[in-house]
């Protein structure tokens, strides 16, 4: 098996802890994006969306993954640190992914309204930046549109 293969398997398994995180925020009522912060192979951090819940704006998944994982080690930096998430960050999530130094981003689906990695803006790309988030995109992309579309349709439904 390749270091390619490797990674690649790696990501899948970060990731399908995100959608479980994702599917919390389903429960709630809150749109489904779900994150995990992983450091040397041990997730440090996690979330999923609770604006509505927290009355709070900043209540995205990657935000308070990122908390807790700044939490974890001690430190704003997050040196070393892989973010999965389940959907393209918005501007907001992606400044402070620049802003906490964070090593690499995984995604699964583009966030053709808000996204920041060039859906929308390119915030990760920037070159006038001092840091470069490394980033993977499409990583169980299926997965995650298919349970933000359920949970759309689900909410045209009903309403």
């Amino acid at each position: 098996m390749s270091e390619q293969d490797v990674t690649n398997q790696e990501d899948e398994r970060w990731m399908r802890l995100a959608l479980a995180q994702a599917q919390q925020a389903v429960v709630l009522g809150e749109v489904p994006v779900g994150a995990v912060a992983v450091l040397n192979g041990a997730v440090i951090g996690a979330g999923f969306n609770r604006k509505e819940s927290d009355l709070d704006p900043m209540a995205h998944a990657e935000m308070l993954a990122l908390r807790q994982a700044a939490a974890h080690v001690g430190n704003w930096r997050l040196i070393g640190v892989t973010l999965y998430c389940t959907l393209e960050p918005c501007p907001m999530c992606a400044g402070a992914m620049i802003q906490a130094r964070l090593a690499r981003l995984v995604y699964g689906g583009r966030d053709t309204r808000f996204g920041a990695d060039g859906s929308i803006v390119d915030v990760l790309r920037e070159p006038q930046f001092n840091h470069r988030v490394a980033v993977t995109t499409g990583v169980l992309e299926d997965e995650a549109v298919a349970l933000l579309q359920q949970f759309f349709q689900q909410l045209r439904t009903r309403n």
